[in-house]
């Protein structure tokens, strides 16, 4: 099941848009949920992550792949938003337009950690899509 864009209310369509951090959450092998904060791009209708190859955020979605993705929320405890969805790796990595909205929102601070893009690319080569079939949020 896929979340429809319109079930996706204004403001979390703008956090979507303007945030650059998110919460990735993975089962590890003791099934013990594992939160990581990821760079993401927002596609419309997925998340897309890069990964370094042969991290135990990649072995985690190859066991299994429900994920849940999550906003940090506001200081009171409010604006939270939580996507649950199944993550894969993408052998086919990002399209070119993908890569090019990913690099747009990013490349200042790629070039704060003294990357450029293709040498993040080169780093960062493994594509983790994923795609959210809830929200819930408060």
């Amino acid at each position: 099941m896929t979340l429809s864009a319109s079930a996706i209310p204004e403001s979390v369509a703008d956090r979507l848009e303007r945030e650059t951090i998110v919460w990735l959450t993975t089962v590890g092998r003791s099934g013990t949920p594992v939160p990581t904060p990821v760079w993401f791009e927002w596609s419309g209708t997925e998340f897309l992550i890069f990964s370094r190859p042969e991290t135990a955020k990649l072995a985690n979605i190859e066991k299994n792949p429900q994920v849940a993705l999550n906003f940090n929320s506001s200081a009171q405890g409010g604006e939270v938003s939580v996507f649950t969805g199944t993550g894969r790796v993408d052998a086919d990595g990002p399209t070119p337009a993908e890569w090019a909205a990913y690099v747009e929102k990013y490349s200042g601070d790629m070039a704060g950690l003294e990357y450029t893009p293709e040498k993040f690319q080169q780093d960062y080569s493994t594509l983790i899509r994923v795609t959210p079939g809830r929200l819930r949020g408060w």
